[in-house]
């Protein structure tokens, strides 16, 4: 797993170039926003049940079809499984927004995601609606506890509802 400042560095090694205003002012940006982002993550970590059925609840009222017989989260099994992989998003949404990238969400959960998924026949739209009403319950959670810039837990977010949207399913 890297963050920000070090993937961008490996790009400028790969590339053989030195550091120029753009990575220097990106860097700069990381760390100004440190602070916010390691507060936006003990928020999850200290509220991570209660964000993930929350969210799971609110899924469920927008998408009932998923609870009724035949839904993917019709059984107490295949519901747990649910609120589970919401969870695993959650987490790993918490390291991306630590490190300040990615890269941890594509090496732990969206790589092979979408086969798994598919060979489940899950459904990735309402998972997608899934992290984005967990996405929305974090801000208003990290807001609440005094953070003004919530911007910073848009990214990891947004980035999986983006790489999980791509697929034509």
């Amino acid at each position: 797993m890297r963050d920000a400042v070090t993937t961008l560095i490996k790009t400028y090694d790969d590339t053989g170039r030195y550091l120029d205003q753009n990575a220097l002012n990106s860097i700069k940006s990381y760390f100004s926003s440190g602070l916010d982002r390691i507060k936006a993550a003990a928020v999850i970590s200290a509220n991570a049940s209660e964000i993930v059925q929350e969210a799971g609840a609110k899924l469920f009222e927008q998408v009932p079809e998923l609870i009724r017989p035949g839904g993917n989260a019709y059984t107490t099994r295949r519901y747990a499984a649910c609120l589970r992989d919401m969870d695993y998003y959650l987490r790993y949404g918490s390291y991306a927004l630590v490190a300040g990238n990615g890269n941890v969400l594509d090496e732990r959960v969206l790589t092979g995601l979408r086969e798994t998924y598919n060979s489940l026949s899950v459904p990735i739209g309402p998972t997608v609606v899934g992290i984005q009403i967990m996405k929305e319950i974090v801000k208003a959670k990290v807001e609440a506890a005094g953070i003004t810039s919530t911007s910073v837990v848009d990214e990891p977010f947004d980035y999986m509802c983006r790489e999980l949207s791509e697929v034509s399913l």
